[in-house]
């Protein structure tokens, strides 16, 4: 059975790397982490993730509710609000 392929969109790296350690503790593979918009894009323009988790609050003009929009209109897949 193939493991299910997450992005994490968290500005806090700490937080980012806590939850990539527990996902890959449930056999998850975490594809990459991004700390906002543009580089959540650039890492989707090399791999799509099943799933997503995003912060809703992230720095820059753009959060993750903007990222959960570009997500699901370019690549219809689910995305998990965390905050």
């Amino acid at each position: 059975m193939e493991r299910i392929q997450v992005l994490i969109v968290e500005d806090e790296l700490i937080i980012a790397e806590d939850m990539k350690e527990m996902l890959g503790e449930l056999q998850y593979d975490v594809i990459g982490i991004a700390s906002d918009y543009e580089e959540a894009g650039k890492l989707l323009s090399v791999r799509v993730p099943d799933i997503a988790l995003l912060d809703i609050h992230l720095r820059g003009k753009e959060d993750g509710i903007d990222i959960a929009y570009d997500i699901r209109k370019r690549f219809d897949i689910p995305v998990v609000f965390i905050s």
